[in-house]
């Protein structure tokens, strides 16, 4: 898709959105040359918080290549809403169902049709204490190996200080007016695993480079050091319950 052709709906969407945004918030946006001017194409974001789409849409929308987001299947049945996601060619995610491959299917049917899909590889917002990104899915990086689409490593911050993810803080806190923060950074190299069988090693390898390419422009943006090891909400589940079930040993 060219920078041209941003069509009807996202255009209202923007219409609706972009003037709070801009009452609201103040903008850091750098790297948005790394966005490219043609073809297909997968943009990786961090996720934490329920505004940030909205803050990465923003810069998205502004560099003239509109992305396609994977959004819940219940949201198409919004009547607004829905009708917008429908509109602007969102992709809808099943989960836990017989339908849920046909998300992953039609944004690699996008991305081949020269469009820009979005993924939050992380799939929930974080959960790391100091906000920084969790160890993510595979999905992301199954898509680039597919179509060996450009990956563009997109890394934002702010959002989350006027709504915390989870229960950090209850209440909304617009004023002072915060900075959204976003930047992209160029293609993650992943030459190395084109050709290789999609194997769970390579993918999750695969996947590592990405957000690692993320967490390094999330640490410019802060100007701190992530933590050496990411945090594994996997990893922390299964110890709960390992210590739970002790518990009710006892």
């Amino acid at each position: 898709m060219s920078r041209r052709r941003i069509g009807f709906w996202y255009r209202l969407a923007a219409v609706i959105a972009k003037p709070p945004l801009l009452v609201l918030f103040k903008r850091d946006w750098q790297g948005m040359e790394h966005i490219p001017a043609d073809g297909g194409f997968i943009t990786a974001i961090n996720h934490n918080s329920y505004l940030d789409m909205f803050s990465y849409g923003h810069f998205q929308y502004n560099s003239g290549r509109v992305p396609r987001f994977l959004a819940k299947a219940a949201l198409f049945k919004a009547p607004v809403v829905g009708t917008l996601l429908r509109g602007t060619g969102q992709i809808p995610v099943y989960r836990e169902s017989s339908n849920a491959f046909g998300a992953f299917r039609a944004a690699v049917e996008a991305i081949e049709r020269g469009e820009c899909v979005a993924f939050y590889p992380e799939s929930t917002l974080t959960r790391d204490p100091g906000m920084w990104p969790m160890t993510a899915k595979t999905g992301v990086a199954r898509a680039a190996l597919l179509t060996k689409a450009p990956v563009i490593p997109i890394a934002q911050w702010g959002a989350n200080l006027a709504m915390p993810p989870y229960a950090q803080e209850n209440k909304v806190r617009f004023f002072p007016r915060k900075t959204l923060q976003v930047k992209a950074g160029p293609p993650v190299d992943l030459d190395r695993f084109y050709g290789l069988e999609p194997t769970p090693e390579v993918l999750k390898a695969a996947t590592e480079d990405i957000m690692a390419a993320i967490t390094a422009l999330l640490e410019e943006i802060r100007g701190e050091k992530a933590p050496d090891k990411p945090y594994d909400l996997r990893e922390v589940l299964a110890h709960q319950r390992r210590k739970a079930a002790e518990e009710g040993t006892k």
